[in-house]
């Protein structure tokens, strides 16, 4: 069998970590280079977070639709053409806000001029991001079985961990040494190189790829012959399509017509009203919502409390060990639960969905060590490098394995759609979080000791309360989900 579809694989994992390395030089510049040009506060810093959590929320609303409609490839393009777009105007910030300022603009609803450049800007970026996930958990669907989705889909998705870890130990040093603006420059021109590699590489396996016959006779010693036809095509072939079609019921026979594209199914799309009536759609959404908030929490909220706890700037040689090691641990960690429900199918009898649904019950419980981060913190800010790096291990098996619930039990057509519902929810979450924790950790510096929460007092006690939430997300998230779909069913259109 050739192994075509592991290429794909890995053009969707660079992909996934080109989106979180853009996504992650705001947070690893805010504290130390943007803030004291702009003076912004933490509420400033949550603001601009929380929009674009709610602008790439509202897109993926729309982005799955848009994914199925135009498809992968094209679909694909246009998302990472928009959001490597908006990464490099982050650079053209610091000189917007000059003009605005010399025409008389400094402020408007109490917002600063430098940070509404930076909202738009974050919302050119939500928009294009917006499309990677539909984009990529469709992909999964169509190269990989059932069985293989939440392990191929951990693998593209520690492109996130992964772009979470190059980022500390490249957008600090560029900032250092050549300004912030530089660093969303650099970034931001990846995406464009990844579209090239796309554009030469994808085809949808199944009408895409041209298939070629060829007869054969082989003689064996003894006298005996034997004859056939040999099927094959560029990249991909007749044992690996075989494999990649195993869930269908219209799988692609052995005899196909020579140069002819292997026909696909015709599924029926999925309007939002069918699939809001659904309680399959309600599991992914609460699912998504109570969860995803924590990882975004976490991504750009772990710099400022490294140096606010600890004062190990992000340009720092310990500042980017901290960082480095805590997704080097969710890197690793996450892809090695990811196994956990090939394990649950093929070695305990289990369907896709049971199996799934026991695995991560068990990723449920790696937030909880996210508990131990501030008491622990006192002893040594490795400790909760490493707890929250679990914590956030636990999310991406998590994540990985939500994403698959969509392949097990949607068609493949309505993939793009309801990845993009799901996606919404994860954004609306993520929205009430980041804003939340913003006006928090504001309020909480300013009061000082007149805040307190579980023997903590300002600022600590405000990260005290987050991460308490964070620990028990996932276990209420499971529940919902386990409530709505106690058993694997179907979704037939």
């Amino acid at each position: 069998m050739s192994n075509f579809r592991w290429v794909i694989c890995a053009l969707l994992f660079f992909a996934t970590t080109v989106n979180y390395l853009d996504r992650q030089v705001l947070s690893l510049t805010w504290k130390d280079f943007i803030s004291p040009e702009f003076n912004w506060t933490d509420n400033d810093y949550g603001t601009i977070t929380a929009v674009f959590s709610i602008i790439y929320a509202l897109c993926n609303l729309f982005a799955g639709k848009f994914i199925d409609k135009l498809g992968t490839k094209k679909g694909y393009l246009w998302a990472i053409f928009i959001w490597s777009l908006g990464a490099c105007l982050h650079a053209a910030c610091g000189v917007g806000t000059s003009v605005l300022k010399a025409a008389g603009f400094v402020a408007m609803m109490g917002i600063t001029a430098s940070v509404w450049l930076f909202l738009a800007c974050r919302a050119v970026l939500a928009l294009g991001e917006a499309g990677n996930f539909p984009a990529a958990i469709k992909v999964t669907a169509e190269y990989f079985p059932k069985k293989d989705r939440a392990f191929a889909t951990s693998i593209f998705n520690s492109g996130s961990s992964v772009g979470a870890l190059a980022a500390p130990l490249t957008i600090p040093i560029i900032a250092k040494f050549w300004g912030w603006e530089m660093a969303f420059i650099v970034i931001g021109a990846l995406g464009f190189v990844w579209m090239g590699f796309w554009v030469w590489l994808y085809k949808k396996p199944e009408n895409e790829r041209y298939w070629f016959n060829w007869r054969f006779k082989y003689e064996y010693d003894d006298g005996r012959t034997e004859s056939g036809v040999g099927h094959c095509c560029v990249l991909m072939n007749k044992a690996e399509l075989d494999y990649v079609s195993q869930d269908e019921c219209d799988s692609v026979t052995a005899n196909v017509d020579s140069k002819s594209p292997i026909p696909s199914s015709n599924e029926p799309k999925i309007s939002y009203l069918k699939a809001f009536s659904l309680r399959q759609t309600w599991a992914l959404v609460l699912g998504r919502f109570l969860t995803d908030g924590v990882w975004w929490f976490f991504l750009f909220w772990t710099p400022g409390y490294l140096s606010d706890q600890f004062g190990y700037k992000s340009s720092s040689g310990m500042g980017m060990a901290l960082i480095f090691t805590l997704y080097a641990i969710v890197t690793f960690v996450s892809i090695y639960l990811c196994k956990i429900p090939t394990y649950m199918v093929d070695k305990r009898g289990m369907n896709a969905y049971e199996g799934r649904m026991v695995a991560m019950f068990i990723f449920a419980c790696f937030p909880l060590l996210a508990l131990g981060a501030q008491p622990l913190g006192t002893v040594s800010a490795w400790f909760p490098a490493i707890l929250i790096g679990l914590a956030c291990a636990g999310h991406q098996a998590w994540s990985a394995n939500v994403y698959s619930v969509v392949g097990d039990m949607f068609p493949k057509s309505t993939i793009g759609t309801l990845t993009g519902i799901a996606q919404f929810a994860a954004g609306c979450g993520s929205f009430m979080v980041n804003k939340c924790a913003g006006k928090l950790f504001t309020y909480a510096a300013e009061q000082g000791d007149a805040f307190a929460f579980c023997g903590y007092t300002g600022k600590p006690a405000g990260y005290m309360i987050l991460f308490s939430y964070c620990a028990v997300a996932y276990i209420v998230g499971w529940c919902f989900m386990k409530g709505l779909v106690p058993h694997y069913k179907k979704v037939e259109l």
